[in-house]
């Protein structure tokens, strides 16, 4: 039954947001990697994890009810000790999942595409970091003499203050061009934001958001960047907790949760065209608690929008939506998402809070 319901929520965000997108989305105890193989690797094994040389623990990625969110979502579990690299290399450990060659082709970018990719993920409150790597996001090539080497990487790290990291390269001298306070994301769930169009000539975009208020932690948006590592076949993302073990002193078991995985082609788009699409309209007032009116709207701007909670639960605009206006006075105080639809596709996502 958990593979079925699964496969139908991601046929239904399909049809909602795309037929390009792909949702991977936690479903209740048990069968975790199977779920998450059905979805980014159908057949194959999308889960790198230390189980070899930790047997007696069990999996290290698994599925619990989250209050905050109000669904289940995922946990990876990261030991100080003895977890390693997949019982190959031992100064790191890895439990993270990931596309690859494997992988169904809309999961794997290619040269002149763009691709959107959205989640949400919470570190403890006490999450400890070292002076080395603890990549927790990556985008890398797939061939090529960079491949070795991730072209996008989220990283924490042990700073003063303790830092996240944006950090880039198209070919093999990464360095970071994006940083914020750590003790902004530790203890509240974020979600991210990341569009992609992949090129020479492409352009890059990141947002990572506090879930709870819609406050901006981290932005960062390059309209000419190199985005494709020369001699790649494909590129594609990684999740999860990746960290280097030569400080090991600074670190502890870790428990980070993730949620609501979602990647989705949007065509051979740049983010300036993305972003100009239904660019002026704004939510007024926001917040709000009776009506919502979508100030400078026309006509063309979309055909249709869907109101979710930041669950990604649709609630049905049925009797609410009245032209540019939308009654939200019978909803629960907190944030809510109105996406705006234009030819079957996303063109602009709005945080709204009902007060």
């Amino acid at each position: 039954m958990k593979k079925t319901f699964l496969i139908l929520n991601i046929t239904f965000f399909g049809t909602l947001l795309g037929n390009s997108q792909t949702i991977l989305n936690a479903n209740g105890a048990g069968n975790t990697y199977e779920d998450i193989n059905a979805v980014l690797a159908p057949g194959y094994n999308a889960v790198e994890v230390p189980d070899c040389i930790h047997t007696d623990f069990g999996r290290h990625i698994d599925e619990v009810f989250d209050t905050e969110l109000n669904t289940n979502v995922f946990q990876f579990i990261s030991h100080k000790t003895p977890d390693n690299d997949r019982c190959q290399n031992f100064d790191r450990q890895r439990v993270e999942i990931k596309t690859y060659n494997s992988s169904p082709n809309n999961l794997k970018a290619t040269e002149g595409e763009t691709v959107e990719y959205k989640w949400k993920f919470k570190l403890p409150s006490d999450f400890q970091v070292s002076s080395s790597f603890t990549h927790i996001h990556q985008i890398k090539a797939v061939g090529g003499p960079y491949e070795s080497i991730p072209m996008i990487t989220l990283t924490l790290r042990k700073a003063n203050p303790d830092r996240i990291e944006l950090r880039y390269t198209a070919t093999n001298n990464q360095s970071t061009i994006q940083t914020a306070d750590l003790d902004l994301l530790r203890g509240n769930w974020v979600e991210v934001t990341e569009i992609i169009s992949f090129g020479n000539e492409g352009s890059y975009s990141i947002n990572i958001d506090r879930v709870s208020n819609g406050d901006s932690i981290l932005s960062y948006t390059n309209e000419t960047m190199d985005t494709w590592q020369d001699g790649a076949t494909f590129a594609r993302p990684k999740w999860g907790v990746y960290r280097s073990l030569n400080n090991s002193e600074d670190l502890k078991d870790e428990i980070v949760r993730f949620a609501n995985f979602s990647i989705e082609e949007i065509g051979p788009l740049s983010i300036s065209e993305i972003k100009t699409r239904a660019e002026e309209i704004v939510l007024s007032p926001n917040p709000s608690k009776h009506i919502v009116t979508f100030k400078n709207a026309k006509a063309d701007d979309y055909d249709a929008i869907t109101l979710y909670t930041s669950e990604g639960k649709t609630i049905s605009t049925e009797n609410r939506l009245k032209k540019y206006k939308l009654d939200v006075s019978d909803l629960n105080s907190g944030l809510y998402y109105i996406a705006f639809i234009k030819s079957k596709r996303t063109v602009k996502v709005l945080k709204c809070l009902v007060d």
